[in-house]
């Protein structure tokens, strides 16, 4: 993996939220290798440019995504489902 796709790997396993760590740590591990450069850029942004409770809650279908975030990888997070 390259440096970028290394730091989002990280950042979702350090989320701020054990929740979420699981959570975008386990959707990271299935998906981040096959995306695009451009959806791992998108990914990233979503991460650091959002707070944990919103991603928790938009993720969890507790609260709408925002308009602005309709994007292919939030319709991958949203269909992903955590399975141990």
């Amino acid at each position: 993996m390259d440096k970028l796709r290394k730091r989002v790997f990280f950042r979702c396993h350090h989320t701020g939220m054990k929740e979420n760590d699981l959570l975008f740590g386990a959707f990271a591990e299935r998906n981040l290798e096959s995306m695009s450069d451009d959806d791992v850029v998108w990914f990233e942004s979503l991460l650091m440019d959002n707070n944990d409770i919103d991603l928790h809650n938009w993720v969890m279908g507790r609260e709408p995504v925002p308009p602005e975030l309709d994007h292919p990888v939030m319709h991958l997070l949203l269909n992903f489902k955590y399975i141990t």
